[in-house]
C-alpha cells in the first residue's frame, strides 16, 4: 500500500502543481494587461499636451490668424 500511495501522492501534487501554474500565468497576463493600458494612457496624456501646447502657440504668435491668398 506504500507505493499505492506514494503513487497518488506524487499524483496530486503534479495536479496541484499544474493548477499553481495556471493562476499564476492568469495573474502575470492580468499585470501584463494593467501594464500595457498604463503605458496606452500616459502616451495619450503626453500626446493631448502636445497637441494642446501647439494650439497655445499657434494662439500666443497669431499663427493662422491672417493668410495671403494673393499670389
Amino acid at each position: 500500500m506504500d507505493l499505492t500511495s506514494a503513487i497518488v501522492n506524487f499524483d496530486q501534487a503534479k495536479t496541484l502543481s499544474s493548477v499553481q501554474m495556471a493562476v499564476a500565468r492568469k495573474v502575470l497576463d492580468v499585470q501584463q494587461m494593467s501594464g500595457d493600458a498604463a503605458v496606452k494612457l500616459i502616451q495619450a496624456a503626453s500626446q493631448g499636451i502636445n497637441q494642446a501646447g501647439d494650439s497655445l502657440v499657434a494662439a500666443a504668435t497669431g499663427l493662422g490668424g491672417q493668410l495671403d491668398t494673393y499670389a
